[in-house]
């Protein structure tokens, strides 16, 4: 420990004008702590003036303040990196003697400062110069010659969910990569204690040779880069999105911003810098990494769902034109009037706000899925006849057999011009034709809230995977309510008729049957393609 080198990194956080990171605000809490044990770091900021200033740039790596002492004495304090750093002195301060920067000196700070990384350090360097060149003459060739003062060093320990976040994220299929500006030697030591396996490291430097295609294949195999600037940073990211991957960036400072900006989503949390949280798509409230892993989930589930609602509203919506098509060519009157159709789909509409609270098969958010507009037509054409077979088994019976037995006697729809006239005839006519979209009005009700139930999942509903309690009252409750219309006076309003018995028990075969052959389409469907939704 050594006050003096404190009381330098004081004078040269204090006065920059840039942005103070962590590491200066931690010098400059330090100094403030401790400035009772030596009245030299009492009141720094009152006791020096500042003159001039040089600010950090990724290519120097350090940062310069000129500053005047209150006995009129003027000094340059530098601080950056250390291998830098080194680079611009010529003397270290030893104690209170200041003697030439050997090679041997040299190599004693470089292992100190190894073995500081080696334990998780972040480590920067601090240098002085006295009397620099006079304000308006100062620039960064005055960065020379230089007296090297000591070194700071940094802990930064990681948060204690990184490690089980880490290994949450990759069970969900998602490849995390380590894209900093610190030195190999901590970055690699920081990997170490999260448990992420670092196989090489690919430093800033050997990026600048890469073409965009050489680095796409590096980038792909590279788990840690390491010693990058902001520009690197984003290229980086820029070139795992032209290979087709989907790219998330976190980042906290403001060298991350232009990485988040390149990123398909940028992540960052409420205490970062302003330019950060300005480039970045989402802000973490929490100090806990486990939030990503729970965006990662609800935003799979929120997919999941949201495919499931387009692929089935898509095939009824398909088997429905389909059976109405039929029926145009089939029958002597409409299949469902116009009001009858409007309620059906309002109620079903209704049931089917539900699924964004419905559950996923684990399955289902083990791994990334991206849109693919093309199995939707190929998911109507497969799912969406199914219902229309059973629409037509529905015209059959009920225009054949329930109609007949329950309207007309056992007379069917030709003969009834043999056996009545008149009024009679269209007294019968019309309730046969009620009876008939009634029936065809329920049966859709049941095929078409029964299909999210069998879509929903690539299992056997209501045995291997259930619906979310949301779900399933909704698509209770509305096909029960559809049920019930027609005994009640708003069916007569609708030209709806109470349901024979024989009906019910049609409907339930034509349920069980539909069922069934639902789930045979889906196995054959998810043996052809690979997936159902």
């Amino acid at each position: 420990d050594d006050l003096h080198v404190l009381r330098s990194a004081y004078l040269n956080s204090y006065f920059q004008t840039g942005y103070k990171n962590l590491m200066d605000a931690a010098i400059i809490k330090k100094t403030e702590e401790v400035e009772s044990a030596d009245k030299e770091l009492e009141d720094l900021s009152e006791a020096y003036t500042k003159l001039d200033e040089i600010p950090f740039d990724f290519k120097r790596r350090r940062l310069s303040v000129v500053v005047r002492g209150s006995e009129g004495t003027t000094v340059m304090v530098t601080k950056g990196a250390v291998e830098e750093m080194l680079s611009i002195c010529t003397q270290v301060r030893d104690e209170d003697a200041v003697k030439d920067l050997t090679a041997e000196v040299k190599t004693k700070i470089l292992h100190m400062v190894s073995c500081l990384n080696d334990r998780g350090f972040r480590v920067l360097a601090l240098a002085v110069k006295d009397n620099p060149s006079p304000v308006g003459a100062f620039n960064v060739s005055d960065e020379c010659s230089m007296c090297f003062l000591g070194i700071l060093a940094f802990l930064d320990p990681p948060k204690e969910s990184v490690a089980s976040t880490l290994a949450a994220l990759r069970s969900h299929g998602v490849t995390t990569k380590i894209l900093t500006g610190d030195n190999t030697q901590v970055t690699r030591t920081i990997c170490k204690a999260v448990g992420l396996e670092v196989s090489s490291i690919l430093e800033g430097s050997d990026i600048e040779d890469l073409s965009d295609t050489q680095l796409c294949e590096r980038a792909q195999t590279t788990t840690v880069f390491a010693k990058l600037t902001p520009e690197q940073k984003a290229r980086i990211v820029r070139v795992l999105r032209e290979c087709g991957h989907t790219v998330g960036y976190m980042g906290d400072g403001i060298n991350d911003a232009a990485a988040m900006k390149q990123a398909d989503i940028g992540i960052s949390v409420d205490s970062a810098v302003d330019v950060a949280k300005e480039s970045a798509d989402i802000i973490l409230l929490q100090k806990d990494l486990g939030v990503l892993e729970q965006g990662i989930i609800g935003g799979r589930k929120t997919f999941a769902n949201m495919v499931k609602y387009i692929k089935m509203t898509a095939s009824s919506n398909f088997g429905n034109v389909l059976s109405v098509l039929i029926s145009s060519a089939m029958l002597p009157f409409l299949p469902m009037q116009s009001i009858q159709l409007i309620l059906l789909n309002l109620i079903y509409d209704l049931s089917c706000t539900a699924i964004p609270w419905d559950g996923v098969d684990r399955e289902m958010i083990e791994r990334p899925r991206a849109w693919n507009a093309s199995s939707i037509g190929k998911f109507m054409i497969c799912f969406g006849p199914i219902s229309s077979i059973f629409d037509v088994l529905t015209f059959a019976v009920m225009f054949l057999v329930i109609c007949p037995l329950c309207v007309s006697g056992g007379i069917v729809w030709w003969d009834l011009p043999s056996v009545y006239s008149g009024a009679q005839l269209a007294n019968i006519r019309a309730a046969y034709c009620m009876l008939f979209q009634t029936g065809w009005f329920v049966e859709s009700m049941w095929s078409q809230t029964l299909v999210i139930h069998m879509i929903r999942t690539s299992k056997i509903p209501f045995i291997q995977s259930n619906a979310s309690w949301q779900l399933t009252l909704c698509t209770s409750c509305a096909i029960a309510l559809l049920t019930l219309i027609p005994f009640s006076p708003l069916g007569a309003v609708l030209g709806l008729c109470p349901l024979p018995l024989i009906y019910f028990a049609y409907l339930a075969i034509c349920v069980l049957l539909y069922m069934v052959l639902t789930t045979l389409c889906k196995k054959l469907y998810i043996h052809h393609y690979g997936e159902l939704l």
